[in-house]
C-alpha cells in the first residue's frame, strides 16, 4: 500500500512539474517571431538568451535582437 501512495505521488508531481511549463513568443527586431518551449533563460554575463525550440532544438540569441518577450 505505500508503494502505491508513494507512485501516485509521483506520478502526481511529475504531472503538475510537466503542465507548468509556458511557451512564450519572442519578437526579433526584424519581425520574425519565434516560438520556444518554456521560458527563455536570459544569461546577463554575456548578453544571450537561450531557448528550446517547439522540436525540442537548443539555440541562443543575442538579446539585442529581441524587441520583446511574451507568455503565450
Amino acid at each position: 500500500m505505500k508503494k502505491f501512495i508513494a507512485l501516485t505521488g509521483l506520478v502526481f508531481m511529475s504531472l503538475t512539474v510537466a503542465g507548468c511549463s509556458s511557451d512564450y513568443v519572442l519578437q526579433k527586431k526584424n519581425g520574425e517571431m519565434i516560438i520556444t518551449h518554456g521560458k527563455p533563460e536570459v544569461d546577463d554575463d554575456n548578453g544571450l538568451i537561450t531557448y528550446e525550440d517547439v522540436a525540442g532544438n537548443e539555440h541562443a540569441i543575442n538579446r539585442d535582437q529581441i524587441v520583446q518577450m511574451i507568455e503565450k
